[in-house]
This record gives C-alpha cells, structure tokens and sequence, in this order.
C-alpha cells in the first residue's frame, strides 16, 4: 500500500523545494554600522529572482540565527539535513552559494558543495 505525504504527515504542500539557504541578517551579521563585514542581501534576491532559483532552492534572509560571535552565519537545509557556515566575508563565497544552488536546480537533487566553502563550515550544536 502506497502511502502519501499527506497521509502520513497530514499537511501536503504543492511547493517541494529541493533546499533552503537561510541567510542571517540579524544583530550582529552584515552589520557594517558595527565593523562586521558585509552581506550582499539585495545582491542575492536579485539574483536569486533573475536565475528563478526560488521554486529550487528556497532564499530566506533571517533575524538572528546565533551564534554571535561568528558573523555572516548561513544555514544550508536539505533533504540530507542541515548545515552551518559562517565567518562569511567578501563576495566570492557568496557567490559559491548562488552557483551550488543554480547547480542544485539544474541536476534536480543536492549538488556537492564546493571545496571552498568547506573551508567556512562549523558544527552548530553538540
């Protein structure tokens, strides 16, 4: 017997994403007004709208994520679960984030993330 997600979670949505990035913007991270580096927050919903990546891999500028003292925290969600980078400084990688999710919405599963952004990669809980 076949089951549903409906039945077997009991809410169905018709919008099945293949990722999430959840951006913080919050007290501490992109606040240049503070001495924190930068997020490219209009940078990455304009091109998120113009690579139509939305339907894909979904684009959420969040309040505070914690932990403060690392600034510019990403939180990557997939079917694989969830991971965290922060430390984020600059454009580039910023960029290896559009380009893994452009590559996520081209193959239609989760793509491998690049090598580089391994390097920004922290355990978030114990």
């Amino acid at each position: 017997m076949d089951i549903t997600a409906e039945e077997s979670f009991g809410i169905a949505t018709k919008r099945q994403v293949l990722a999430q990035i959840v951006v913080c913007s919050g007290c501490c991270c992109g606040r240049t007004d503070k001495g924190k580096p930068e997020i490219p927050v209009d940078w990455l919903k304009q091109t998120w709208k113009e690579r139509r990546l939305q339907k894909h891999v979904q684009l959420t500028i969040s309040g505070c994520l914690g932990p403060c003292d690392i600034v510019n925290v990403v939180s990557m969600i997939t079917g694989e679960g969830q991971r965290w980078f922060g430390g984020i400084e600059g454009a580039e990688p910023f960029r290896w984030l559009v380009e893994w999710a452009q590559e996520t919405a081209d193959l239609g599963e989760s793509a491998e993330l690049p090598a580089e952004l391994l390097q920004y990669e922290f355990q978030r809980f114990v």
